[in-house]
């Protein structure tokens, strides 16, 4: 029998008006998108339609303030595991993904709601695992500081221990719910986890039943030393930035290379590089269309961006038309955004200006503007030689953009037999091909057994 041809994974990274800092100020894009359900929805079955792999929805603790943000659609958006809920009712398929930071959370609350969320959605759901970069987010949370680079990790790790041995703090088949004998469910099956560590003290047990697939799916975005250890070690996708096809394999490559330490396998880990795609049937078009949202860039709301993504620094009073300053690395935000962005100034001789009108669409993420033709044989090439798994879609605007990729380039993809014309699964895990995790408890328990 024949080993089906590998497939690659595609997720819509939904951010209200867009990706592109300026799109909620085009004409065909709703400026109040960040808080209408319809929008949402339309998008959902937008990409369901298309047999996206999963949407994605990133979060961040504290509203944008202040003079230049106020020029910018980033303050007022849904909290995401509430819209995925939402969403879950008005889809089927697609897998549902968001972010909760270790940083400002408790590990037994993002265990609950994400369990919750698969059972509600029949077991869509995955949890990106962030450490929190946005300094405004120290105070809303009793802190005067933000956490510094070390100590988010060393939580992130224990936090990630925590929430995933909550998940299994059931056997699948505890819950007898029997009427007759009276018994709700086998205590024998019931697992207390009662972790005692640096960072957390939690009993347990979780009072949610184990989830349809046995855990949610784990996705993480760090991309630095420390951040690359911590998906090799708890991650089963990873959203990346890179920035050329050298650069991806090399990240690939890696990132793969890490795993046998912790005795995975290579195909455990699916890492899906984000690419802004701008798509129309003719490569004069799709540059029309992208270069409709740069007009609409003002410099300072550019610069304003570029400071935030390279740590948390401001950068207004530097002049538009000089080089990119040199920085100290930064402690609070994501260092390797950081360096990504240093490097690409450098690389492409890029002034202040300049580099914060650049990254106004993809925010540092691979950009492609042009044809179907044109942007998969890109993909092809980053899919078939090492530097992805499949790809995590930005699109400038929404919901234009994604009807774009839905209506263009995905059949391409399709006629070259590198993506679904229909689901093969139901859940998240079996749209990307990961197995469905051993409860811990019961596999230890089974090791006793034999021993």
């Amino acid at each position: 029998m024949s080993t089906p041809a590998r497939q690659l994974k595609l997720g819509a990274f939904l951010m209200a008006t867009g990706h592109h800092v300026a799109a909620w100020r085009h004409p065909q894009v709703p400026a109040d998108a960040g808080l209408d359900f319809k929008h949402y929805r339309h998008l959902a079955q937008v990409a369901e339609a298309a047999c996206f792999d999963t949407l994605f929805v990133a979060d961040s603790v504290a509203a944008a303030s202040g003079d230049i943000a106020s020029r910018m659609a980033r303050s007022d958006h849904f909290e995401p595991l509430t819209l995925l809920s939402a969403l879950a009712a008005v889809t089927e398929r697609i897998g549902l993904i968001a972010t909760a930071t270790t940083t400002y959370n408790e590990p037994y609350h993002v265990a609950r709601k994400f369990a919750s969320l698969d059972h509600l959605s029949g077991g869509r759901a995955g949890w990106n695992l962030v450490t929190s970069d946005a300094a405004a987010e120290a105070q809303n949370f009793g802190r005067d500081e933000h956490v510094g680079h070390a100590e988010r990790y060393s939580r992130a790790k224990e936090f990630h221990e925590v929430v995933t041995g909550l998940w299994d703090s059931w056997a699948d088949d505890a819950f007898s719910r029997d009427k007759a004998s009276g018994q709700y469910y086998d205590p024998a099956k019931l697992h207390v986890l009662d972790h005692q560590g640096e960072h957390f003290r939690v009993k347990g047990p979780l009072n949610v039943a184990r989830s349809p697939q046995g855990q949610p799916v784990v996705v993480q975005a760090g991309s630095s030393e420390i951040g690359r250890d911590l998906a090799a070690r708890t991650a089963e996708v990873v959203f990346t930035a890179q920035t050329s096809l050298a650069s991806a394999q090399a990240f690939y490559a890696d990132l793969k290379g890490r795993l046998a330490a912790y005795g995975r396998q290579a195909d455990s880990l699916k890492i899906m590089p984000g690419v802004l795609i701008v798509v129309d049937e003719s490569e004069a078009l799709a540059r029309g269309k992208f270069e409709a949202f740069q007009d609409l860039v003002e410099p300072q709301v550019g610069v304003a961006l570029l400071g935030r993504m390279l740590g948390n620094f401001d950068l207004s009073g530097y002049p538009l038309d000089g080089p990119l300053p040199e920085l100290p690395l930064t402690d609070s935000g994501q260092r390797s955004r950081q360096a990504l962005l240093t490097e690409l100034a450098a690389r492409e001789h890029l002034n202040l200006g300049q580099l914060g009108r650049r990254i106004a669409g993809g925010r540092g993420h691979y950009s492609l503007v042009g044809t179907p033709t044109q942007i998969a044989d890109e993909l092809q090439n980053w899919f078939e030689n090492g530097a992805a798994d499949g790809f995590n879609v930005l699109v400038p605007h929404l919901p234009g953009g994604l009807e774009d990729v839905a209506r263009l380039l995905v059949p391409e993809l399709q006629r070259r037999g590198l993506f679904r014309t229909a689901y093969e699964g139901t859940t998240l895990r079996e749209h990307l091909g990961l197995q469905r995790p051993a409860n811990r408890f019961e596999s230890t328990a089974s090791l006793r057994q034999e021993g």
